[in-house]
């Protein structure tokens, strides 16, 4: 069972009790990611998300930011799809308030400082390169390659490689004013709670989120008259393959009855 409720500052929260539950997970999760982005940004979605975690006012580097729930035993991450971008938080029941306002900490208050994004290219360079040494993982990039061509739903998550070099802390600032705001999030917490007292804490720690509607996908198109086949050749001792089919999507009349 779960409880929806929109606050007084516009955010979409989710509550779910779970009495006698001796941990507390807070997710905080964005509408955007890469289908909302234009060609010259691709990439900055997932840029965005590693950015939250190098310093606020408050916790000024990442060692900061870190150590709040290192210390309590808590564990921590973001990821990054398509659609959503979402940045989560679990700890033991007692300090949910610690994660709550560590969430809402690094994604209302982060510096974007200059110096810090220029580091973080170098890390993501990394990650681009990790996933092409992958063929497990990048023979779904292929698919999709295949599948949507050149248009956002058939970019990489990630970004390429120019793109992440040209990105600054303009740019950055740019895409989060325009992507984060109330009207695209939804905070959602589990665990043995009293959904009164959390909907007055989230109203509290999230009051200064901004109150806009954020941009629209475009959508996607999709064209196909026969089979088509896409090969990527590489050197290695492993064979990956992907085979699908297009079909209806979730929300098709012959779908729901």
């Amino acid at each position: 069972m779960f409880n929806k409720t929109i606050l007084p500052n516009g955010l979409r929260l989710i509550t779910v009790p779970q009495a006698g539950s001796e941990s507390m997970t807070v997710l905080v999760l964005f509408k955007t990611g890469s289908k909302y982005e234009t060609k010259n940004i691709n990439g900055i979605s997932h840029f965005l998300e590693h950015m939250f975690f190098k310093g606020t006012e408050k916790r000024p580097d990442t060692q900061a930011v870190s150590e709040v729930l290192d210390r309590i035993g808590g564990a921590y991450n973001a990821f990054t799809g398509k659609e959503t971008t979402g940045y989560w938080a679990k700890v033991a029941a007692e300090n949910w308030e610690v994660a709550v306002d560590w969430v809402s900490d690094i994604l209302l208050n982060s510096k974007f400082e200059a110096k810090e994004i220029e580091k973080e290219k170098g890390v993501i360079m990394e990650e681009i390169n990790m996933y092409l040494d992958d063929p497990r993982s990048y023979v779904g990039e292929i698919w999709e390659d295949l599948l949507y061509g050149d248009q956002p739903a058939g970019w990489r998550i990630v970004g390429k490689k120019e793109n992440i070099l040209s990105f600054n802390r303009q740019k950055i600032l740019d895409y989060f004013k325009t992507h984060y705001s109330n009207k695209n999030t939804v905070v959602c917490v589990a665990g043995d709670l009293a959904v009164k007292q959390i909907q007055e804490k989230i109203s509290r720690y999230f009051d200064k989120i901004e109150d806009k509607k954020a941009p629209q996908k475009l959508q996607v198109k999709e064209k196909q008259s026969e089979p088509e086949v896409l090969i990527h050749n590489k050197k290695t001792d492993q064979t990956h393959f992907c085979l699908g089919v297009r079909a209806c999507d979730m929300f098709d009349p012959g779908v729901i009855p």
